[in-house]
C-alpha cells in the first residue's frame, strides 16, 4: 500500500489532509514537527511526502534538505505545501530538492489528482529500478556462470584431455612392444585404444561447448556457420544457414547469448525432434538483432517443460532479464521454432549492407 508522510505543525491543516484522502486506499501517517518527520521518514521510507513550509524550529525547506541528504530517502517524491507564492519561495523550495509544490488553501481536486500522478511515477520508477538491478544481477550471473565455465573447460582439456592422450600413446607403445604370438591380447589393447580415443573426442567436445572457441575466434556469425557445419558433419542432419552482415562490435553477452540458444536448439533436435533438416537464420534489423532455428522434426508440447529446465527455460529466463525476446512454436506437422531477439545498443555501428 502507498503510504504518505503529512507533515504539519497546524492539528487543524493535517486533519484537512487527512480528511481529503482517507478515500484514497493509502496509508497515512502524520508528524507535528520537522524532527518527527525526519524520524518516521527514516522508519516508514514513505511514497510521498507533504511538507508544509512554515514551522517553528525547523522549517520545510531545512527538513526537505535533510531528507535529500539521507541516502535511504533521497528519491522520495516531496510536495511542499506553503501559502508563500513569491518567487523566492519557490526557488528555495527548488534549491531544497523539492518536487512539486501545492497553494494552500489546498483544493481538494487538485491534491487527489497530484498525488495519483507523483505515487502511481514513483512506483514505476520504483519497479524500473527494480528491473534494472535484476539485469544487472543477471548479468554478474551470467558472467560468473561462464567465467566458471572457462574453468571448467581449461582443466578438461588441458588435465583430462592430456592424461588421456598419454593414456593412448601408452597403450599404442604396448601394443608394438608385445611379441607376435600373443593371442588376444592385441586385440584387447586395440579396443582399449578405440575407448580412450572415443573418451578423448567426448571430453574434447564438452570442453568446446563449455567454452566456445569458434565464438572467441571468429565472432557470432562465422562461429555460427561453423557450429553448424561441423553439427550436419557429425549428425547427418542438413543445416542450412543464411545470415545478414553483422557488426564486429556487438555486445559479448549478446553474441555468446544467442550461441547458447543455437546450441540448445541444435541439442534438442538431435534428443527429440527426428528431424532431418534445420534451418538457422541470423538477422539484423535496425538495432534488434535475431537468431532463428527451425527444424522439420516432430515437435513438442512446449507446456509440458519442466519449469526447473536447465535448457530452453534457462535460456528465456536469461534473454528477458536482459530485455531480449525469446519465442518457441511447436507442431507435429511443422516441427519447431525457436526464435530468440536482443536489442544492440545505440552505439554500436550499423551492419553494412550485403554485398
Amino acid at each position: 500500500m502507498t503510504t504518505i508522510l503529512i507533515v504539519d505543525d497546524e492539528p487543524s491543516a493535517r486533519e484537512t489532509l487527512l480528511s481529503m484522502l482517507e478515500h484514497e486506499s493509502y496509508s497515512l501517517e502524520t508528524a507535528k514537527n520537522g524532527a518527527e518527520a525526519l524520524e518516521k521518514a527514516e522508519r516508514l521510507h514513505p511514497d510521498l511526502i507533504l511538507l508544509d513550509v512554515m514551522m517553528p524550529h525547523m522549517d520545510g525547506f531545512e527538513v526537505c534538505r535533510r531528507i535529500r541528504s539521507t541516502p535511504q530517502l533521497a528519491e522520495a517524491p516531496i510536495v511542499i505545501l506553503t501559502a508563500l507564492d513569491d518567487r523566492a519561495s519557490l526557488l528555495r523550495g527548488i534549491e531544497a530538492g523539492a518536487d512539486d509544490f501545492l497553494t494552500k488553501p489546498v483544493d481538494r481536486a487538485e491534491l487527489r489528482a497530484r498525488v495519483r500522478t507523483i505515487t502511481r511515477l514513483n512506483r514505476y520508477n520504483t519497479l524500473m529500478e527494480q528491473r534494472e538491478n535484476l539485469r544487472l544481477m543477471a548479468d554478474r550471473a551470467v558472467t560468473a556462470q561462464e567465467q566458471e565455465r572457462r574453468r571448467i573447460s581449461r582443466e578438461l582439456h588441458d588435465d583430462l584431455g592430456q592424461a588421456l592422450t598419454s593414456l593412448m600413446l601408452e597403450i599404442r607403445n604396448l601394443q608394438e612392444s608385445l611379441p607376435v604370438p600373443q593371442a588376444e591380447l592385441p586385440e584387447r589393447l586395440q579396443a582399449l585404444h578405440r575407448q580412450a580415443h572415443e573418451i578423448s573426442v567426448k571430453v574434447r567436445e564438452l570442453a568446446q561447448g563449455m567454452r566456445p572457441p569458434l565464438l572467441e575466434a571468429l565472432g557470432l556469425k562465422d562461429a555460427i556457420q561453423a557450429y553448424c557445419a561441423e553439427f550436419s558433419r557429425r549428425t547427418n542432419i542438413q543445416v542450412s544457414f543464411e545470415a545478414d552482415e553483422i557488426p564486429a562490435s556487438i555486445p559479448d553477452t549478446h553474441a555468446l547469448t544467442l550461441y547458447r540458444v543455437l546450441q540448445e536448439a541444435l541439442t534438442n533436435v538431435v534428443k527429440h525432434a527426428k528431424a532431418d533438416c534445420v534451418w538457422v537464420d541470423l538477422t539484423l534489423e535496425g538495432r534488434i538483432l535475431s537468431l532463428t532455428v527451425q527444424d522439420n522434426g516432430c515437435g513438442f508440447d512446449k507446456e509440458k517443460i519442466q519449469p526447473g529446465s536447465l535448457g530452453l527455460r534457462g535460456l528465456q529466463e536469461r534473454l528477458v532479464i536482459a530485455g531480449g525476446v525469446f519465442k518457441i512454436s511447436s507442431s507435429p506437422v511443422r516441427g519447431t521454432v525457436v526464435m530468440a531477439q536482443l536489442s544492440l545498443p545505440e552505439e554500436a555501428p550499423e551492419a553494412r549492407e550485403a554485398a
